[in-house]
């Protein structure tokens, strides 16, 4: 009985029509706005199981498609927009017949492709295989990076005119606005880090897991001799108590700070000197745009989505994996201020483009478009 409690509620989870999961190392919050074209009814599709049983795991998927089919046919949906990997996957397939017959049409976001540039060449053959077969069942492709926006087009994932670039998730400009958060915030956060005046810290804002390499920041504070510069990271994941250990083997235990998930992104981003992301591979990195909009400087490994946003003088980007290159730009933020306040001024200009106002805008001008157009033909194996 409680498997089968536990197998209803993550298939329940499946199909949520909004799930507004807990992201990196934030709590989550998403404005919310109505869909303007009643009785439209649009809904979107993740997949985000929490119980660490891939047993479980497995059987959900495996009776995914049709509760997914039967779903949409009993709620007679008009969108069924997917995301995530697994859960696009899954439902696309188990849409197909329903969109060939004109009854739904199906939209796929990207939050960036798993084949990528870097990647071994058999893995990007692999998943270049699967976005293509489960293309034939889009009817328009979402992309937010422009790395992912030329392969769609390079691999024809779909027909080039249904692939839209879009600005990622979009950021709440008015809750991220150093003018939103107040200096006694500010003072809180640092209070909990038991920081000196004369102390800066840098903040990584990312789940622990092998590919957002928080070892490489780790292993680049080590390499500065500043007792002043410190390190917090706000997030959790399977590699939290393995990169505390790293710290301590590298003796700047007490000068990184393992803060958890947290509900003060805002204040902690303006605390800090600046934000850090290495990570190897992105979509588009909600922290990056979170330190734009806050006016905190930000410096990322130089790979699809982070340099989207961090190049043209937004910030600093350094090669993935290479600690000394990091450590150059972690004391770069003590000892040259002026290029850093020029990477803020592009930053803030910059990040407008990314407003949620303007992406529910675009999403909306999507649907209105796919409604208002012929049933989806089926499409022949390209």
């Amino acid at each position: 009985m409680r498997q089968r409690s536990k197998e209803r509620c993550a298939t329940s989870c499946f199909l949520t029509a909004i799930i507004s999961a807990p992201k990196a190392g934030r709590s989550t919050r998403w404005p919310t706005r109505a869909i303007p074209f009643p009785p439209r009814k649009v809904i979107s599709i993740v997949f985000t199981p929490s119980t660490g049983d891939a047993a479980l795991s497995t059987r959900i998927i495996s009776r995914a498609p049709r509760a997914v089919r039967e779903l949409v046919a009993r709620e007679k949906y008009d969108i069924v927009h997917v995301h995530t990997p697994v859960a696009a996957f899954v439902a696309r397939f188990a849409l197909r017949g329903l969109r060939a017959a004109g009854q739904v049409k199906v939209v796929y976001t990207a939050h960036g492709f798993h084949f990528f540039k870097g990647n071994s060449k058999i893995k990007n053959g692999l998943f270049i295989a699967l976005e293509k077969l489960a293309g034939r069942w889009t009817d328009r492709l979402v992309v937010i990076n422009r790395e992912d926006y030329d392969a769609a087009q390079k691999h024809r994932i779909v027909p080039r005119e249904n692939v839209a670039l879009m600005p990622g998730i979009g950021v709440d400009l008015s809750r991220y606005s150093s003018g939103a958060v107040s200096d006694a915030q500010v003072a809180a956060a640092r209070r909990e880090m038991q920081l000196m005046p004369q102390e800066l810290y840098l903040l990584m804002i990312a789940e622990f897991n092998p590919g957002k390499r928080h070892r490489d920041a780790v292993r680049a504070l080590a390499r500065i001799e500043e007792p002043r510069l410190h390190l917090a990271f706000a997030g959790q994941g399977p590699l939290f108590a393995e990169t505390q250990a790293l710290a301590r083997r590298c003796g700047v235990e007490k000068r990184c700070h393992f803060l958890g998930q947290r509900d003060d992104v805002p204040a902690l981003l303006k605390g800090a000197a600046a934000a850090v992301l290495p990570s190897e591979r992105e979509g588009l990195p909600r922290s990056i745009l979170e330190a734009m909009a806050m006016g905190t400087p930000a410096i990322g490994a130089d790979v699809r989505g982070t340099r989207d946003l961090l190049a043209g003088g937004c910030g600093t980007l350094v090669p993935v994996g290479d600690t000394e290159a990091l450590a150059h730009a972690f004391h770069a933020v003590f000892g040259a201020p002026a290029p850093c306040r020029e990477h803020v001024r592009r930053a803030s200009e910059k990040v407008k483009n990314y407003a949620i106002e303007r992406l529910q805008k675009m999403h909306e001008q999507l649907y209105a478009g796919l409604l208002s157009s012929a049933p989806a033909p089926r499409q022949k194996k390209r």
